[in-house]
């Protein structure tokens, strides 16, 4: 057990692992008062394995750069209840991951895998993507032009513009893209009432919850995924093409073939968060600009603002709250001894708010400069789209911010309930558009 004097109090632990308090703002509240009174404290909770947390932007930025010191492999990188830990270890032979993707491994496997798809999501490559980006783009802002003046903007417009991108390069059907998007929710969603496929009684489930309200993710999602992605596998052995289903299908590390897990999780992560975490750093933003007229007029009167709107975008919203690392060996950071086996949650949200490197951090700001954000992470797990996501998101603003005469909102806004991916889920917005 941790020493009294770095656990931390125990309204504070429970909204780190409650998903309710993603959505309704609490977790920033503990974030706040971590940063000040207890940086690096440890949660201890009934029901999951003690964790430290990691709230500083500083403190964050040393752990992601020591990658063979904090390992993605050893636990689970997501937060996971102890019932649901010994639930997959129970079926995947002892292994703490239903799933074996990019953000699973460590080296040396995690480079060698990264390094499949990598050429794919560089600027030199994405240069050549732009023009039917940007097509896509102008058909999603005449979609909202189209609706009259009035619409949810997370259900209209945030949503389908990144997924449209993501599985063209990946080489999904368009008449597919639905399917997709459903399975997205259901995955990221699987504590959120509303976007969850899972019910509690349901035996083939994954107990995730740990504040005692029986939330569970539903594996027929996983299922679907893998007979989904299976069959496209089979397709682009058969018939190669070119895009990334063709590269998964046909990989081969260290010359074999990677297996059929590592291949179906592969496929996962790009047909998940290549899009999820773009829309909600759009409506995020979108929502952001909708309270604050200035900030929008600030944009229209020099567009060259917008890159700088891209990544406060991302700042603000910081979709991925928390990845959790395993210690590998005793070491000390930010005035803690910890030890080999001790887990860690990174707070990626809390960082991105330290008023230690970003200047009136609750604030929205479109000329922020610097904004040295951590929303794609750091060292060796930096994100792989990263250049991708910033890329769709400069396109959809100089499409549509020159167009936008007014903009407020139009009802009650709200967040997903998640505690390791969240972002908008609705967002009514009423605008003028030229």
């Amino acid at each position: 057990m941790a020493e009294a004097n770095v656990r931390i109090p125990d309204d504070h632990a429970r909204n780190l692992v409650d998903p309710v308090a993603y959505a309704d703002g609490r977790v920033f509240r503990t974030y706040d008062w971590l940063r000040s009174n207890q940086p690096l404290g440890r949660a201890e909770i009934e029901g999951v394995d003690p964790f430290w947390v990691v709230t500083r932007h500083a403190d964050i930025l040393e752990i992601s750069r020591q990658n063979d010191l904090f390992l993605s492999g050893d636990k689970s990188p997501t937060l996971v209840s102890q019932e649901g830990d010994a639930r997959i270890r129970e079926m995947m032979g002892g292994s703490p991951h239903l799933l074996r993707t990019l953000i699973h491994m460590d080296a040396p496997d995690h480079p060698k895998y990264r390094a499949l798809t990598q050429a794919w999501f560089m600027p030199q490559n994405l240069r050549s993507l732009e023009t039917r980006i940007r097509e896509i783009a102008r058909a999603s802002v005449d979609k909202m032009a189209a609706t009259g003046g009035r619409c949810d903007f997370v259900r209209e417009v945030a949503l389908h513009f990144p997924l449209h991108v993501v599985m063209e390069i990946l080489g999904v059907p368009e008449a597919d893209e639905p399917r997709m998007l459903t399975l997205t929710q259901e995955l990221f969603g699987a504590t959120d009432p509303e976007l969850s496929r899972a019910a509690s009684s349901d035996a083939k489930s994954i107990p995730t919850d740990v504040t005692g309200e029986g939330r569970r993710m539903d594996l027929g999602v996983i299922t679907d995924f893998f007979n989904y992605f299976n069959a496209l596998s089979a397709d682009r052995r058969a018939s190669p093409r070119n895009d990334l289903a063709s590269v998964i299908a046909n990989a081969q590390i260290d010359g074999r073939p990677i297996s059929e897990l590592e291949a179906m999780s592969y496929y996962i992560i790009v047909a998940t968060a290549g899009h999820d975490t773009t829309s909600s750093s759009t409506a995020g933003a979108f929502w952001a600009l909708a309270e604050r007229p200035d900030e929008l007029a600030k944009l229209k009167a020099n567009p060259s603002l917008i890159p700088g709107l891209v990544d406060e975008s991302i700042r603000w919203t910081t979709p991925v709250k928390t990845f959790m690392r395993t210690v590998s060996a005793d070491t000390e950071i930010g005035g803690r001894a910890m030890s080999k086996g001790d887990w860690l949650m990174l707070c990626y949200a809390s960082g991105n708010r330290d008023a230690a490197v970003f200047e009136d951090p609750d604030e929205f700001r479109v000329d922020r400069s610097p904004n040295k954000h951590l929303a794609f992470g750091y060292g060796a797990h930096l994100c792989l789209g990263q250049h991708l996501a910033k890329m769709e998101m400069r396109i959809l603003w100089e499409e549509l911010i020159p167009r936008l005469k007014s903009l407020e909102l139009d009802g009650e806004p709200a967040l997903s309930q998640a505690v390791f991916v969240n972002g908008p889920k609705t967002l009514p917005v009423r605008f003028e558009m030229a």
